[in-house]
């Protein structure tokens, strides 16, 4: 008994009648989190977890028809009982269950094991079937407790600030930049781009409350800022705004960093290995503790980590999609026009 179908909408529940984050338009989606890759415009209905819908009405629209589930509250669609259950990945992310006569479907859209002290953590889910992202399934990436993260944030802003340097820390609009915000709470007044600014007020709709930042538009004036820390959309590189702020000193968070040649990508001065994905011992957590009789892995280093399974005997396939996406360039068409 098949529960699910990928399809080139889509991973498609067949008695449910309903597609887990389709990238064409469908009737019905059910959305694990608000990231341009696996929220599109374009869907009659959407159901998403509580604090995922005022994300979508700021991305996709005001006027979408959505329905929300708060997380381990089941919801039985044409005889298929689906649930959200906390990824830990981006606040709102979910991984979606499904169950259906007894046999039990995972999808973990995208997902991250260990605590960011903003998220929800990641909870496991036994199922029979588990798809799997794998962004960073290869052994050489391995994430550095939050704590060390935060301490070498840390001390990268309080040197550029002896060498009156402003702190210039790059991440996307929704999820790296509230991590970011978390990580330098504290050390000094934080200003973020307009877009970072409207995504911060549609996450705190929901009720989170989020560090205390302000507001950076294009008129700033350079004296506020300087020795200060900014966060900017990635898509910002090279732009006049960022040629205006004074003695900027730049930086990229993302999870690519952890390869040293990333560091100097695009004449940043500086490259901290934040992501909001599983390492590669977090993929491999995920997975041995859902107990799956059979892995899907989809997004990222999937020959890499679905040829591993295999060998230490977890039954694996590849399955081609449309989600992934580089963080060094993810949503920029999307903060684009926020």
């Amino acid at each position: 008994m098949k529960i699910i179908k990928f399809t080139n909408k889509g991973i498609y529940c067949i008695p449910g009648k309903f597609y887990l984050d389709p990238w064409l338009p469908v009737d019905y989606a059910v959305i694990s989190h608000g990231h341009a890759d696996h929220m599109r415009w374009g869907m009659k209905h959407y159901l998403c977890h509580t604090h995922t819908k005022n994300i979508m009405k700021h991305r996709i629209g005001e006027d979408v028809s959505v329905e929300t589930l708060d997380y381990n509250e089941p919801k039985t669609i044409n005889g298929v009982k689906v649930s959200f259950h906390p990824a830990g990945h981006i606040i709102g992310s979910a991984q979606i269950r499904l169950e259906y006569k007894g046999k039990v479907v995972v999808f973990t859209g995208d997902y991250k094991v260990k605590h960011d002290n903003l998220t929800i953590p990641f909870e496991s889910v036994k199922c029979h079937e588990f798809i799997t992202e794998s962004t960073f399934g290869l052994p050489i990436y391995k994430w550095l407790p939050e704590e060390i993260l935060q301490e070498q944030l840390h001390n990268w802003i309080l040197q550029n600030q002896a060498n009156n340097r402003t702190s210039v820390l790059f991440g996307y609009s929704l999820g790296k930049s509230q991590r970011i915000m978390k990580l330098v709470e504290g050390l000094d007044d934080i200003y973020v781009h307009n877009a970072i600014y409207h995504t911060n007020n549609a996450i705190e709709a929901s009720g989170i409350i989020l560090p205390k930042t302000q507001r950076l538009d294009g008129n700033f004036n350079k004296a506020d800022i300087q020795n200060k820390i900014i966060i900017m959309p990635p898509a910002l590189l090279g732009s006049k705004m960022l040629k205006r702020v004074p003695n900027a000193a730049t930086a990229i968070c993302s999870g690519w960093m952890q390869i040293r040649g990333n560091r100097r990508w695009r004449g940043v001065d500086a490259g901290f290995a934040v992501s909001d994905h599983a390492d590669w011992e977090g993929l491999l957590q995920a997975v041995k503790a859902s107990e799956a009789e059979k892995v899907y892995v989809t997004h990222g280093s999937q020959a890499t980590f679905a040829k591993y399974l295999n060998e230490i005997g977890i039954e694996a396939a590849e399955v081609v999609t449309e989600y992934g996406e580089n963080e060094l360039e993810t949503e920029t068409k999307t903060e684009a026009t926020l």
